[in-house]
């Protein structure tokens, strides 16, 4: 008989004397004419129609006299003869059903029946498109799996599969495609994850804070997405993807900066209108960082450089507002974080009420009680609608948190303050890495070929080959002079 390979140990006794301490354990005694056997299974984790219609009318007839026979017999793939109590003790807790011959008895085998309970495929919620697919990940390692295998349809996509959490027991899967991309990164990501130490792993976000190069950084420094598409476009880039069981967002790695500004649907949209977007967004996340410091430091130091018609108007709209630029902006700064942290805790139908509601109200409550004037009011505003235009969740997050650095600078220093902030900001960028791999590419170190696709983006046949920062293995995509658009046989 050959078994899989373990070491016999003396400790099932104190094994299932553990599990019977909990009420959804089961194990009971049974026999055919000729056979005594035990099962023994944690009822919460075995899909109980698997069990009563393929397991036990198998297990309790009379063709089967030893494990090996009952192997045979039961039409399941994964089963698991084994005198390893820690195989027993891992399948047990999977959901596999224990068959043993006594009721200690060593070996045993382990049937899996697992109970899969997920949610069905549903629309993207955070990165919807108006255009493109309509599928978005779910809890399911294995529904997650299989979205991105549809999509990508090669035997040289590689899944190295591991556990993660000394009490959770996290599963999660290591994407990437063999032949191009870079051992390096996935050898860097491997061993990352082994490296974490951690009782309990509920979310994609929590390998995400522990695999990234700088702990202290608010810039996320892995992408997270919940789009099978754009997950199955970056692996074909040659970068890595993570999918942790229980979450519905996927990491992936080594990202830049732009790539957070660059949503999916750039891709579904001609070049110049994709263009035209992107530029937009990066437009809007400058105004949204430096607007409200640029009125606090003018209306502190500088008002000398407002025209004097535009000085006329902030002078009537501040005439009867007592505080001073600084904590009148900080006011509303404030107001506006606590409109949209209620909008999220709350449920959804409150959420939008409380957000649009409260919104009006406080601001023009505010302004006609004299603690806000009517200009910086449209300001944070603006602002704060510029902000909602990142398409990554998690960098939006970022961006709202740092205009309160440049608030202060701006009141420290005016505009001189921003400025200097403003190097702080750009010192930490250079600094910042992803896996290894600087988090400023394109833009430093400069690299004119992966400019095609970073702050703008030019036509298909124009990308013919991967990043260069990610150093893949088949640099080039495809040939671009068959790429080229001919002529049609008639012209």
């Amino acid at each position: 008989m050959t078994y899989e390979s373990g070491k016999e140990k003396p400790s099932l006794v104190q094994l299932i004397a553990r599990f019977r301490t909990s009420s959804d354990f089961l194990q009971y005694e049974a026999e055919t004419n000729e056979v005594k056997y035990w099962i023994s299974y944690i009822r919460t984790l075995v899909d109980m129609q698997t069990l009563q219609q393929s397991i036990m009318p198998i297990v309790k007839s009379n063709k089967w006299k030893t494990l090996e026979e009952l192997k045979k017999e039961i039409p399941i793939e994964n089963i698991i003869l084994t005198i390893d109590t820690d195989v027993i003790k891992e399948k047990l807790l999977d959901g596999y059903i224990l068959v043993s011959l006594t009721e200690y008895g060593l070996p045993s085998a382990l049937i899996k029946a697992t109970l899969n309970k997920a949610r069905d495929v549903s629309l993207p919620e955070v990165e919807f498109s108006v255009v493109g697919p309509k599928e978005a990940f779910v809890e399911s390692l294995e529904s997650n799996i299989n979205l991105i295998r549809k999509r990508i349809n090669n035997e040289n996509l590689r899944i190295f599969e591991m556990n993660v959490g000394d009490l959770s027991k996290t599963k999660l899967a290591v994407l990437y495609v063999e032949g191009i991309c870079d051992e390096e990164n996935v050898h860097t990501v491997i061993q990352r994850i082994k490296d974490i130490h951690f009782d309990q792993i509920s979310d994609s976000s929590f390998i995400s804070q522990m695999i990234s190069d700088n702990h202290n950084s608010p810039f996320p420094q892995i992408l997270d997405t919940e789009r099978p598409d754009r997950v199955s476009s970056i692996l074909a880039e040659g970068k890595v993807g993570i999918i942790v069981d229980g979450s519905p967002h996927v990491l992936v790695g080594p990202t830049t900066l732009v790539e957070f500004f660059s949503a999916f649907d750039d891709y579904f949209y001609n070049w110049i209108n994709a263009s035209f977007f992107r530029l937009v967004r990066l437009f809007a996340v400058t105004f949204s960082i430096l607007v409200t410091p640029i009125y606090v430091a003018t209306l502190t130091y500088h008002y000398e450089l407002i025209p004097s018609d535009l000085l006329n108007t902030l002078i009537s709209s501040r005439r009867e507002v007592p505080l001073p630029p600084i904590l009148e902006a900080l006011f509303l700064e404030l107001t506006i974080e606590l409109l949209r942290e209620a909008g999220a805790r709350l449920p959804t139908k409150v959420g939008q009420t409380i957000g649009i509601v409260g919104g009006i109200v406080i601001g023009t409550a505010s302004v006609e009680a004299g603690l806000t004037s009517n200009v910086l009011l449209i300001i944070v505003a603006l602002s704060a609608l510029a902000s909602f235009t990142t398409p990554i969740y998690a960098m939006g997050n970022t961006i709202r948190m740092l205009r309160f650095p440049f608030l202060l600078f701006a009141e420290w220093l005016g505009l001189l303050g921003i400025v200097l902030c403003f190097c702080f900001l750009i010192t930490h960028l250079l600094r910042l890495t992803s896996l290894g791999r600087p988090f400023l590419d394109p833009i430093y170190p400069p690299r004119t070929a992966d400019m095609k696709d970073a702050i703008i983006r030019l036509p298909f046949s124009l990308l013919s080959k991967r990043p260069e920062h990610l150093r893949t293995n088949k640099p080039k995509r495809f040939s671009s002079a068959k790429a080229k658009k001919n002529k049609d046989i008639d012209e």
